[in-house]
C-alpha cells in the first residue's frame, strides 16, 4: 500500500483511535481458535471464527489486536451457515491503539454473522500474552508455551473483543507435538496423533471473559485427585517434582468443598488444573479451570520449603480458586471495578485458609494486608478503590495494594458490620443473581442493603469513591469522649475527605463495648452512656481502645493521657493481638507524619519487650527497619543506640525460640524464628551473627544438615552478606555456588533477597548487575534491588545507567514499577526527589507513571520526616536510656 493510500485509511479510521473502550456495532458470541506453536522457533499459527451478533447499522468491525500479522487475504464475514460471504473493503491494524478495524462496503445485515481472520505471531520473552517459558529436561533447555492474558493480553494471541464485558464461548484446538502436555481451560473431546504432532480438541467453554482463555503447552509431571462431587482437580510440575505438589493439591480439593458451601453454587466447570510455571510475572493467575501460578506459589518441599512458603501456597492457592466465583463466574464489567475480583479474592482466601488451618491465626495475619492498604493510600497520589481506567496501559498499576489490600480490609470491616452470617446470604444472592454475566461495584451494594436493611449504598461510597481514609481522634475533656475524623496524609498536610466510620470501642476490658456510626466531622459521646458512672473512667484509669480488633479501615489518634494507659495495657497483656498490633502501627504511621514524635514510638515500642505473637512481632521487626534507615539520616550519631534498643527488643523472643526447631512446635513459631534472627542479624547482633556463619558452614559441608533448616536460612545468609567485603568475597562467592546448585525457586528468591544485605557498595553494584545475567530469570530480579541504606546511591546510579535494558526487559508489564519504587522510595532529601523527577521527565511512559509519583512523594515523606526528628529536644537522652535498660 503506498503512503497517499495509508494516509486515507488513517483518516478514515480516525473515529475508533484513542479510544478507552471499543465501540459496541458487534458483540461476540463465540469463538473457534486454532493454535499452531512452534516451541523451536518460538513463532505460532493461527486462525479464529469469531461469531458475532451485529447489534446495530455499520460498516465496521472493530476489535482488539497487537503484536499479531493479520493476513488480510483471509479476513471473511459470512452469515452462521457461511453460505452468504460479505466482501472486506479493508482491513487495518493500529498498534497504538491496539485495535484492528475491518471495513464493509455496506452495512452488514443485522444478526448473527461469523468472522474469520487468520494470524501470526511471536511466543515472546515478556511474560504476558502467548509466551515462552524455559525449563530444562535431561540437562537440555526447553521451550514452553504459556498464555498470561490479564488484563489485556489476549490480544496478542487471537484478534478479539478483549474487554472482560464481552463475555463469549471458547471451542479450543491445539495443534503441538506429540511428546508434550497441553493443557486449556476445558477437558480434552478429541485427540489425534499423525506423526510428531497431535491435534487436540477440547469442550466448548461457559461464558467467559477473554482474559480468563488458557493454554499451557510443554512437558509435565502432575498429581490427581477428586472433590467429594467429582471434579478431577490435578498439579502439574516440572519433570521429577509432582511431590511438591501434593501440599497444593490437597488444599485445591477442600478449598472448592468449602467454597461451594459458602457461595452456595458448586464449581461450574468439570475440572481443575493448577500448574507451576517456572517464568511467570505475578503470583498466580485464576485462569477459568486452568490456574497458573509461579513455582513458589504452588510448589512446597518438605526438605527446602519454610513455613512461610507452606502458608504462600495456602492462601495463594485459596485466593485463585475464590476467583472462579467471584471474578470468573461473576465478572467485573470493567477495570474500574477491578477491587471487586481482587478485593474479595482476598478476603475470601483468607476465610478459607482459616477453615483449613486455625492453628495459624491467619485473621491475626489479615492486619499485614490492611496495614500495606494504609501505608499506599496515606499517600496524596493514592486512588480511589473504584478508579478510572482510560486505556489498557493504565490497568496494570491498579494491581496494587489499593485493589487488593484496601479492597480486602473494607470488604472485611463491612463484614464486622454487618454479621458474618447476614453477609455470606447476600454474597450468595448476588453470585447467583449475577452468575454468568457482569457486575458493577452498586450491584453488589444493592444485594447487601437488600439483604441486611441497613445504608450499605451510601455507607461504602465514601470508602470505595474517594482515595484515603481518615484519622480518629479521641481525647477526653469534661467526662467527655471527644472524637473527631479528618483524613490521614502521610505527608502531614489536610485535605477534605469525610467518611461514615463504623467505631468500635471498648474500656478497661472487652466485655464492655460500644458500637457506632461516625458520620459527621466531630461527635461527644456522655462517658456515662458508655462505662455506667462518670467516675469510672477518670477514676480506675481505664485504658480505652478505638477500632476493635482493627476490623476497620482508618487510624486512630489518642490524646496523651489515653496513650499512656494503652502503653501500660500492653505492657500488662490486657490488649488482644490485634490491638497490640494496630496501636504500634497507627503510632508509627503517626510519628512518620509528623504528628507524634520519634521519641514517643520509641517509648511505646519498649513496652512489647515481651511480645511473643508472630504477627506483632513481624510488625514490630518491619517497622524497626524502618525507623534505623530513617536514623541514618536524621540522627547518625543515634544510629547505634538506636539498634541496640531493637536487639534488646527483640532478644527476649529469639531466646525464648531458640535457633532449633522444637518438636511439636507451631507454625507461627517457625516462621517467627526466621524473622527474629535475620532482624538481629542486620541490627549487628554479634551472637547471631556468628552462630549464623556457624551454621552456613555446616550447610556448605552438608546441605541436609538440620543446623541450617528452611525457617532460618535467610538469617543465616543475611549474616554472611554482613560480613562480605571487597576485600571479603569469600560469602559472597559461596552464596552464589548455592544459588547456581539449586534447582528449588524457593531457596534461589531466599539467596536473592540477601545479596544485597552488604554494606560495600562495590559489592552491591555487582549483585545488581548479576540480576540481569541470564543466571537470573527476569520474573526473579525483583528480589533483589531491596539495598542497605549504605547502598542508595549504588543502586539509583545502576537503575539510571541500565534503564533503557531494564525499560526494555521489563517495560511491558507491571514488574518495572518494582524497580523504580524499591529503589527511589527509600531516599529522603528533597535533593534527591528532584534528581528523580528530572531523570525520568523524559522517560516515564504511563504504566510507571503512578509509582513514580507515588516514590517521588515518599522521598518528600521521609525528608520531612528527617527534619522534623532533628528538632526532637529529647530524643537523644530517651533512645540512650532506651538502648541501656535491660530486660
Amino acid at each position: 500500500m503506498g503512503g497517499g493510500e495509508c494516509v486515507r485509511m488513517e483518516k478514515k479510521y480516525e473515529q475508533f483511535k484513542g479510544q478507552s473502550r471499543l465501540p459496541k456495532f458487534a458483540v461476540p458470541k463465540r469463538y473457534d481458535i486454532n493454535l499452531k506453536p512452534d516451541l523451536v522457533t518460538c513463532k505460532f499459527a493461527g486462525a479464529v471464527e469469531i461469531t458475532v451478533d451485529v447489534v446495530t447499522d455499520t460498516k465496521f468491525i472493530v476489535l482488539n489486536a497487537v503484536d499479531l500479522s493479520v493476513d488480510r487475504n483471509s479476513v471473511r464475514f459470512t452469515d452462521p451457515r457461511g453460505s452468504k460471504v460479505s466482501e472486506v473493503l479493508g482491513v487495518e491494524l493500529f498498534e497504538q491503539d491496539e485495535i484492528m478495524v475491518v471495513e464493509f462496503p455496506q452495512n452488514l445485515p443485522l444478526g448473527l454473522g461469523v468472522l474469520c481472520i487468520a494470524f501470526e505471531g511471536t511466543l515472546n520473552d515478556k511474560m504476558k500474552g502467548f509466551y515462552r517459558s524455559t525449563y530444562s529436561h535431561c540437562g537440555e533447555k526447553k521451550n514452553m508455551a504459556v498464555t498470561q492474558f490479564e488484563p489485556a493480553d489476549a490480544r496478542r494471541c487471537f484478534p478479539c473483543w478483549d474487554e472482560p464485558a464481552c463475555k463469549a464461548t471458547f471451542k479450543i484446538t491445539l495443534e503441538v507435538p506429540s511428546e508434550l502436555v497441553a493443557l486449556s481451560n476445558m477437558p480434552v473431546v478429541d485427540e489425534n496423533v499423525d506423526g510428531k504432532i497431535k491435534t487436540i480438541q477440547y469442550q466448548e467453554s461457559p461464558i467467559m471473559s477473554t482474559y480468563l482463555v488458557a493454554v499451557v503447552i510443554g512437558l509435565f509431571d502432575y498429581v490427581e485427585d477428586h472433590t467429594s462431587d467429582g471434579i478431577k482437580v490435578r498439579v502439574y510440575s516440572q519433570v521429577g517434582k509432582a511431590n511438591q505438589g501434593k501440599f497444593a493439591l490437597d488444599v485445591a480439593v477442600k478449598t472448592l468443598g468449602l467454597y461451594k458451601s459458602y457461595f452456595a453454587v458448586p464449581y461450574s466447570l468439570p475440572k481443575l488444573d493448577m500448574v507451576a510455571i517456572p517464568d511467570f510475572a505475578a503470583g498466580a493467575m485464576e485462569n477459568y479451570g486452568l490456574v497458573t501460578y509461579r513455582e513458589t506459589a504452588l510448589l512446597y518441599d518438605d526438605k527446602h520449603s519454610a513455613a512461610a512458603n507452606k502458608q504462600r501456597v495456602a492462601t495463594v492457592v485459596a485466593h485463585e480458586l475464590a476467583h472462579q466465583w467471584f471474578g470468573n463466574l461473576v465478572t467485573m464489567e470493567w477495570w474500574t471495578h477491578l477491587w471487586l475480583n481482587e478485593g474479595f479474592a482476598t478476603w475470601v482466601s483468607y476465610l478459607a485458609t482459616d477453615s483449613l488451618f486455625p492453628e495459624w491465626k491467619i485473621w491475626t495475619q489479615f492486619l499485614d494486608e490492611s496495614a500495606e492498604g494504609l501505608r499506599l493510600d496515606g499517600l496524596a497520589e493514592s486512588h480511589p478503590i473504584e478508579v478510572e481506567v482510560n486505556h489498557a496501559c493504565e490497568i496494570e498499576e491498579i494491581f496494587d495494594a489499593i485493589s487488593y489490600r484496601k479492597g480486602a480490609s473494607v470488604i472485611r470491616m463491612l463484614q464486622s458490620y454487618l454479621g458474618p452470617e447476614c453477609f455470606q446470604r447476600a454474597l450468595a444472592s448476588y453470585i447467583k443473581k449475577y452468575a454468568c454475566s457482569n457486575a458493577k461495584t452498586e450491584d453488589l451494594w444493592t444485594v447487601l442493603e437488600e439483604e441486611s436493611g441497613e445504608p450499605v449504598n451510601n455507607l461504602m461510597n465514601s470508602w470505595t469513591k474517594q482515595k484515603g481514609y481518615p484519622v480518629v481522634s479521641v481525647k477526653v475533656k469534661d467526662q467527655n469522649l471527644e472524637f473527631e475524623q479528618s483524613q490521614f496524609l502521610l505527608s502531614g498536610s489536610c485535605e477534605d475527605g469525610q467518611w461514615i466510620v463504623p467505631i468500635t470501642l471498648c474500656c478497661g476490658s472487652y466485655d464492655t463495648c460500644k458500637n457506632f456510626l461516625l458520620q459527621v466531622k466531630s461527635e461527644t459521646m456522655d462517658v456515662k452512656e458508655f462505662v455506667g458512672s462518670k467516675d469510672n473512667l477518670v477514676e480506675t484509669r481505664a485504658w480505652i481502645k478505638l477500632n476493635v480488633d482493627q476490623a476497620g479501615f482508618y487510624r486512630v489518634k489518642y490524646d496523651e493521657g489515653l496513650s499512656s494507659r494503652l502503653r501500660y495495657a500492653i505492657e500488662t497483656k490486657c490488649l488482644s493481638a490485634t490491638d497490640r498490633f494496630g496501636i504500634l502501627d497507627d503510632s508509627y504511621a503517626l510519628c512518620m507524619a509528623c504528628q507524634q514524635p520519634l521519641a514517643s514510638l520509641l517509648t511505646l515500642m519498649g513496652a512489647y519487650r515481651e511480645e511473643l505473637e508472630y504477627t506483632v512481632l513481624s510488625n514490630l521487626i518491619s517497622i524497626s527497619s524502618r525507623i534505623a534507615r530513617i536514623a541514618a539520616d536524621a540522627a547518625p550519631e543515634l544510629l547505634e543506640y538506636i539498634k541496640q534498643f531493637f536487639i534488646s527488643l527483640f532478644q527476649y523472643s529469639a531466646e525464648k525460640l531458640g535457633w532449633d526447631p522444637k518438636q511439636g512446635e507451631s507454625h507461627l513459631d517457625a516462621m517467627l524464628r526466621g524473622e527474629l534472627l535475620t532482624a538481629l542479624a542486620q541490627f549487628g547482633h554479634d551472637i547471631t551473627q556468628n552462630e549464623a556463619r556457624r551454621r552456613f558452614d555446616a550447610f556448605l559441608n552438608d546441605k541436609n544438615t538440620p543446623l541450617l533448616p528452611p525457617d532460618i536460612r535467610k538469617a543465616a545468609y543475611v549474616a554472611v552478606m554482613q560480613d562480605v567485603s571487597t576485600s571479603n568475597r569469600s560469602g559472597y562467592e559461596l552464596l552464589l555456588k548455592v544459588y547456581r546448585e539449586t534447582d528449588q525457586s524457593q531457596e534461589k528468591t531466599r539467596i536473592l533477597g540477601s545479596l544485597a544485605c552488604c554494606s560495600d557498595p562495590d559489592i552491591v553494584l555487582e549483585v545488581l548487575n548479576f540480576l540481569l545475567s541470564p543466571e537470573v530469570r527476569s520474573q526473579d530480579a525483583v528480589y533483589g534491588i531491596h539495598v542497605n541504606i549504605e547502598g542508595r546511591e549504588t543502586a539509583w546510579r545502576w537503575l539510571k545507567d541500565n534503564w533503557d535494558h531494564i525499560s526494555k526487559t521489563w517495560g511491558s508489564g507491571f514488574l518495572i514499577t518494582r524497580f523504580v519504587s524499591a529503589i527511589v522510595s527509600p531516599f529522603s532529601s528533597w535533593e534527591k526527589a528532584c534528581e528523580v523527577e528530572e531523570f525520568f521527565a523524559s522517560r516515564a511512559k504511563p504504566s510507571i507513571s503512578r509509582t513514580l509519583k507515588q516514590s517521588v512523594e515518599r522521598v518528600h515523606i521521609n525528608a520531612k520526616w528527617v527534619q522534623s526528628i532533628q528538632n526532637e529536644k529529647h530524643l537523644a537522652e530517651v533512645v540512650q536510656e532506651l538502648a541501656h535498660r535491660k530486660h
